[in-house]
């Protein structure tokens, strides 16, 4: 029996690859299957046999493998990795560089090219006067409201600096939007005291009005530039509201040529929008000509007004406002969404 042979770079010489092995003794109708970019989301796989293969990837180009002999007949029983829901989708992802990685790999764990192009940056404050002034002035507030997980990372990184830990917090009720944000403050040994079902600003009024904040003292640690909507609803139900930035998105430009191109040549499926700021930095970075056809994935509908107005077509909101629900309906969009740890095996 003619055992399973592996040819590596013999695309270009395929044709008398094969006839060889015909004239040495193989069948000609032993099949074959050549993989080009094998493992990658763009991955072909063109199966003939050994007297017509070469014909049928004559405008296949290299990087390829060839693979002859009987276990090429089990590649429909076998082909986990071309059955991937998002399989040889070309997926944006413009989420900061430090927090792009839990997107782009659980959507490549679905069969996706992710593209990185992050649109904005985290980064500290030049200045912490006022955040400073808020720590040693904690034991005043009521309740503090975190809003996200970078919230919670460097109101504590300030805290420290001020050799001040969790302790300090002893008796302030916790309030956190999302639960990402609700794990971080886990890390730090705190449990939140209400997290709002929507994982909205204005869902943690509605929450906090039920708790009495009428006269209750709120400090929220946050970005130097966010929605005011959270703060002015405080404010008019009677709490006297601290706001207090801790750190600020900045834009960033790089990649921008790479998915220029791609727009440009209409090779982008869908673009991954995490925050109204993603929006905005994006759309401003491009020609609007561009933005035209672009198809957009919004993780919910605060970012999905914001892609509205910028006049983008928002084909998914997420049902959960978070990013393992992005991935759930996108992969949704696509077709049915299958258990990655028994049917995949590609992380």
């Amino acid at each position: 029996k003619s055992k399973t042979l592996v040819i590596l770079m013999g695309l270009l010489e395929i044709e008398r690859i094969t006839k060889e092995l015909i004239k040495f003794g193989r069948s000609k109708n032993e099949p074959v299957a050549v993989i080009r970019w094998g493992s990658r989301s763009c991955q072909q796989t063109v199966v003939g046999t050994l007297c017509d293969i070469s014909g049928k990837v004559k405008d296949l180009g290299p990087p390829a493998i060839i693979v002859v002999g009987e276990v090429v007949r089990l590649r429909e029983k076998l082909n986990w990795f071309e059955s991937r829901p998002l399989f040889g989708k070309k997926i944006v992802v413009t989420r900061a560089r430090s927090q792009a990685s839990e997107l782009k790999e659980q959507l490549e764990d679905y069969g996706a090219q992710a593209i990185e192009f992050p649109t904005i940056g985290i980064a500290p404050l030049p200045s912490y006067e006022k955040l400073n002034g808020a720590i040693k002035r904690i034991r005043d507030y009521d309740w503090i409201i975190f809003t996200s997980q970078n919230g919670v990372d460097y109101f504590f990184r300030q805290m420290f600096k001020e050799k001040k830990d969790s302790r300090e917090l002893r008796g302030i009720k916790i309030a956190a939007i999302g639960p990402r944000t609700t794990e971080r403050l886990r890390e730090f040994g705190l449990v939140a005291d209400f997290q709002p079902e929507e994982y909205v600003a204005e869902a943690i009024v509605s929450g906090l009005k039920k708790e009495g904040v009428a006269g209750k003292k709120i400090l929220i640690p946050r970005a130097l530039v966010a929605r005011e909507d959270l703060v002015l609803d405080l404010r008019e139900s009677g709490a006297e509201v601290d706001l207090v930035p801790c750190y600020q998105t900045l834009k960033e430009e790089g990649g921008k040529e790479e998915i220029e191109k791609l727009l440009e040549n209409k090779e982008i499926d869908l673009i991954t929008f995490t925050s109204s700021s993603t929006v905005s930095n994006f759309c401003s970075s491009f020609d609007q000509a561009l933005l035209k056809e672009v198809r957009a994935a919004v993780i919910g509908p605060i970012t999905q007004k914001t892609a509205l107005r910028a006049g983008l077509k928002v084909e998914i909101v997420a049902k959960e406002y978070t990013i393992p629900g992005l991935v759930e309906s996108i992969v949704k969009n696509y077709g049915s969404l299958p258990n990655l740890s028994k049917e995949y095996h590609c992380s």
